[in-house]
């Protein structure tokens, strides 16, 4: 008989199990494609392959999620996409620009639901924990995709971290700008890496979830997160931690 990824096994020994790949949840980075319909149609080219590109970007990130980049090739991400190895390079060339644009689109909507956070005007407390709260619940809503690009886009290279850490720095420059908006006269109070190392910190603590649990409740860090984030960033001029909350206000 033969098993063992196509070679004859030993005696005693069992074809490997690869684990469920998981489904994206429809509707919150991804929207699941109507089957496009046999035979004749009326739909462009441009149509079907928009169709099959989101079909594959979605392959892409289901399988990540489970079993890392480095272990898929393209005939499994065309294969669970349900289109052919031609099709697939008709939309991308190789497998890192297919899972550069998947990633991509969950940068965007990760940016655009925290964007719409920011326009909360609050107090700095609120604030805070409105960002953190859209952060966590956008993931929640897929964990798939959570797990694709926030535990193992790493694996695929500088390329990625230098995506990563673009889009990282921006979301410092983000809660920056808010807190100079309440406290102009305090610009220069903390230097950039506070900003950039609070975000990063909320990142690694929501990835350690999401790679140790396989139902983390992220909705539970966002009290505590936003409590020691809000904290560490009202911050206080260097030498003058007596009266300076006294005398700029300390906005909750």
């Amino acid at each position: 008989m033969l098993g063992c990824a196509g070679t004859r096994c030993q005696p005693g020994t069992h074809s490997p199990r690869l684990p469920t790949v998981e489904r994206i949840s429809d509707g919150v980075f991804f929207s699941i494609p109507a089957t496009l319909p046999r035979g004749r149609h009326e739909l462009t080219r441009e149509q079907v392959l928009a169709v099959q590109r989101e079909r594959l970007m979605i392959a892409m990130t289901e399988l990540m999620a489970t079993r890392g980049y480095e272990p898929i090739g393209i005939r499994d991400v065309a294969a669970r996409a349900g289109v052919s190895s031609a099709a697939f390079y008709e939309c991308f060339a190789d497998k890192r620009e297919c899972v550069f644009a998947a990633y991509d689109r969950f940068i965007g909507v990760l940016l655009e639901r925290l964007a719409q956070a920011a326009t909360q005007r609050t107090t700095w407390d609120g604030w805070v924990l409105a960002m953190i709260r859209a952060y966590l619940h956008t993931l929640q809503q897929d964990l798939v995709v959570g797990r694709a690009f926030q535990v193992e886009m790493d694996a695929v290279g500088s390329e990625a971290r230098e995506r990563r850490r673009v889009a990282l720095h921006g979301l410092a420059d983000l809660i920056r700008a808010e807190r100079e908006r309440l406290w102009p006269a305090d610009r220069d109070a903390l230097p950039q890496t506070a900003y950039v190392g609070v975000v990063y910190a909320v990142r690694q603590i929501t990835c350690d979830a999401l790679d140790r649990d396989p139902h983390p409740d992220l909705h539970a860090l966002a009290p505590e997160l936003a409590s020691w984030v809000g904290e560490t960033l009202r911050g206080l001029p260097a030498g003058d931690h007596g009266e300076a909350t006294a005398s700029r206000g300390t906005p909750r």
